[in-house]
């Protein structure tokens, strides 16, 4: 089956690639942007250095700074009510996934109406809505090179372990994929220890997932191969010194690459997992996929070894002509050192109650299958199946 590819028209990588928004707007006859970003970036200055070249050029714009970590309806709508007091003609993402999935989900609203929960897999959003354009502020999500963005249901009571619309939809389409990126990985040596390694590995997480999809193509291969030689030497350098500018930049490309093969191949069931761990028990997104990574990988790996086994030995955890059997098992063992070396916690370590943990693994099981992620998987499990696995990586 031929593969379907889809690319942002426009990718500016490297140090000051920020400072060219007015330039980039007016190559794509966009005139009137709002900015969607977060407080701290409001607050820092950053938003103000962003903005410094659209007021040399006589740009008009609005900044939206109220976004919140793991985007919610409540902040969509709030984002969506500031786009619609201005005749803006595009949506510019500023910040980690957070920003840029708000930046998303408000784009396509704004253009077809309706509730975002429309908006959730299987429909596919296609039709375009407001150009976006995305500028990363952390080297994880790839959420400027996808055709995805995540928007948390918290339309009920978060603490009804009994609530089904307590979520995180995914919502998939060409009206996601912004029209330009600017990827600058100088936004990104302020960033905590933390930040730096819950979103490191999350880039892992998507190149990997990308190559082992049931839906990898030789395109989206060669890109998370390649990610994975950026990230893997580079990950623990940057959480030991965040001013290392190489290991920086490294990590910077990396993320993108790897989103760039997740968003023209797919992420797995890692991914699937992780959203209710987000949305239940606010997690974060690359934590929660920290936590599930060397447990689901050591599933899933009988059913595609060959290709477990080639990620062990692009990631230099493996020796090429090594059997494939010893380098998954390599591979396993990477990630659960990386996890205890980036002091990871379990769900357990992490403080969710479990009690409350127990109780939800069914509705969770069910809502990561419902997402469509676990189908792409090497290996597809049962609603059970993943239960145990939840139980697996709970301590």
């Amino acid at each position: 089956m031929a593969a379907s590819i889809a690319l942002p028209r426009v990718l500016r990588i490297g140090a000051g690639a920020s400072a060219l928004l007015a330039e980039t707007l007016e190559s794509l006859g966009l005139r009137r942007p709002f900015i969607v970003t977060d407080r701290f970036l409001q607050d820092s200055g950053r938003v103000q250095a962003l903005t410094e070249g659209l007021d040399a050029r006589g740009v008009v714009f609005s900044v939206f700074a109220d976004t919140v970590p793991e985007p919610t309806l409540a902040c969509v709508d709030a984002a969506l009510a500031a786009l619609k007091e201005g005749q803006h003609d595009c949506v510019v993402g500023f910040g980690g996934g957070s920003p840029m999935d708000t930046a998303k989900a408000i784009a396509v609203l704004a253009a077809h109406g309706g509730r975002m929960r429309d908006y959730k897999t299987p429909h596919l959003q296609d039709t375009p809505g407001l150009p976006i354009i995305a500028i990363p502020t952390t080297a994880g999500t790839g959420s400027e090179a996808t055709r995805f963005t995540v928007i948390t249901d918290d339309a009920n009571d978060a603490n009804d372990a009994n609530d089904a619309n307590d979520e995180k939809m995914l919502c998939a389409g060409l009206a996601y994929l912004p029209f330009a990126a600017l990827v600058d990985y100088e936004l990104t040596l302020t960033k905590p220890r933390r930040l730096t390694a819950d979103t490191g590995i999350d880039a892992l997480t998507h190149a990997i997932e990308a190559y082992v999809s049931r839906r990898a193509n030789p395109f989206s291969d060669g890109l998370a191969l390649q990610a994975m030689r950026a990230i893997a030497p580079n990950l623990r350098r940057v959480c030991s010194d965040g001013h290392d500018r190489p290991a920086r930049e490294a990590m910077m490309l990396g993320a993108t690459l790897a989103g760039l093969a997740f968003s023209n191949s797919s992420v797995a069931l890692v991914h699937g997992m992780s959203r209710p761990i987000g949305a239940h028990f606010h997690v974060p997104h690359g934590l929660s996929n920290a936590m599930l990574l060397p447990v689901v990988t050591a599933y899933s790996a009988p059913a595609a070894l060959q290709r477990y086994a080639e990620c062990a030995r692009t990631m230099g955890v493996a020796r090429d002509g090594e059997g494939d059997q010893s380098a998954v098992a390599r591979l396993v063992d990477e990630l659960d050192q990386l996890n205890r070396d980036l002091e990871v916690p379990s769900p357990k370590a992490h403080g969710i109650d479990p009690a409350r943990w127990e109780a939800l693994l069914p509705l969770m099981a069910e809502q990561a299958l419902a997402s469509g992620s676990p189908g792409n998987n090497p290996l597809v499990p049962s609603v059970d199946e993943m239960v145990a696995l939840y139980r697996r990586a709970w301590a």
